[in-house]
C-alpha cells in the first residue's frame, strides 16, 4: 500500500505544481526526475477506474516490434523493463529509458467468459542500509 500512497502523492504534487506556477517549482522538478513513478501513477489510476468487465490494454511499439505490456519493472528511476507478448505470443522484454518511453493505453471490454487482466507494476526493492 505504501507504493500506492507514494504515487498518489506524486500525482497530486504534479497536478498542484502545474496549477500554481511559482511556489511549487521545486516539487515539479522532483516529480520530473521520477518519471517512472508518474507513469506508474497514471497506469494505476486508469486501472483503478476500470469496471469488472474492462481491462487496460497497454501497447509499446518500437521499430517493427509491437508488444502488449503485461508488466513494467522500474530497474532504476530512469530505466524501465517492459514484459509482455508480441503478435506471435512470444515472451518479449523491452529495456528503455523512462524518459523515452511511449505507451498507448486502451480500455477494452473483456471477451464473454474471459477474465480481465491487469498490468503488473513492480518497483525495485529498497536496499537494506545494513548491507
Amino acid at each position: 500500500m505504501a507504493f500506492v500512497e507514494i504515487t498518489k502523492q506524486l500525482a497530486k504534487e504534479a497536478l498542484l505544481s502545474a496549477a500554481s506556477p511559482s511556489k511549487e517549482a521545486p516539487v515539479a522538478a522532483a516529480a520530473a526526475e521520477n518519471l517512472g513513478a508518474v507513469i506508474f501513477g497514471q497506469i494505476h489510476g486508469m486501472q483503478k477506474a476500470l469496471k469488472e468487465d474492462e481491462e487496460l490494454v497497454l501497447w509499446f511499439t518500437g521499430g517493427s516490434e509491437r508488444l502488449r505490456v503485461m508488466e513494467i519493472f522500474l530497474a532504476s528511476p530512469k530505466v524501465a523493463v517492459l514484459s509482455g507478448h508480441d503478435g506471435e505470443r512470444n515472451l518479449t522484454r523491452v529495456i528503455s529509458p523512462v524518459d523515452a518511453l511511449q505507451l498507448v493505453a486502451k480500455v477494452m471490454k473483456v471477451a464473454a467468459g474471459g477474465k480481465a487482466s491487469r498490468v503488473n507494476l513492480v518497483m525495485p526493492k529498497a536496499k537494506d542500509s545494513n548491507g
